[in-house]
């Protein structure tokens, strides 16, 4: 007998979108440039979810522009965000989730930034623990360095520790569209 999930492309079951989608929507935020809402997607969920399911597993979704939004900050000048669709961002969940379990493990424990179970509360009593130990710090914030990254760089250092076809073929969709508003 064939398992039904043998004949698709991606080995990404329904069960991990259903788990990105209650990951994202406990976050709430805005919509995308499709301008579909919580309420819309929520009022047909399960063909919603299919779709992605479908598209995310056979191989065949590609994700959509991202909407640009300037944020002022509190120095002057402007920020320029990037919204992903609500789908889109489910999408990114199921990927972040099935790396996060690959590369979480090879990162320094005195790292905080962007990981799961840390905030900047932890970030704080380790640095402070650190401050014990040694007589200096270096503090890092580097200008614009998700607008300038190198994505051929970015994807050496992914494949260095993935080798998920899946992972990186979305990754590199992503990418992609990272500039297209």
């Amino acid at each position: 007998m064939t398992d039904y999930y043998e004949t698709r492309s991606q080995p990404i079951t329904r069960k991990m979108v259903w788990q990105a989608y209650q990951k994202v929507k406990s976050n709430k935020g805005s919509f995308g440039v499709d301008r579909m809402d919580w309420v819309t997607l929520d009022s047909n969920l399960k063909t919603h979810l299919y779709k992605l399911w479908n598209r995310l597993s056979s191989g065949s979704y590609f994700p959509s522009a991202v909407k640009e939004v300037a944020i002022k900050k509190r120095s002057g000048g402007i920020r320029k965000l990037g919204i992903p669709t609500l789908l889109d961002r489910i999408a990114q969940e199921v990927v972040k989730t099935h790396l996060e379990r690959i590369v979480e493990p090879q990162f320094h424990n005195s790292s905080f930034g962007y990981r799961p179970r840390r905030n900047c509360h932890d970030a704080v009593a380790q640095a402070t623990r650190n401050s014990f130990a040694h007589s200096w710090a270096i503090d890092l914030d580097i200008k614009s360095f998700f607008d300038t990254i190198d994505h051929s760089l970015l994807m050496s250092a992914v494949q260095h520790y993935c080798d998920t076809k899946w992972v990186l073929m979305y990754i590199t969709r992503w990418l992609g569209t990272w500039l297209v508003f």
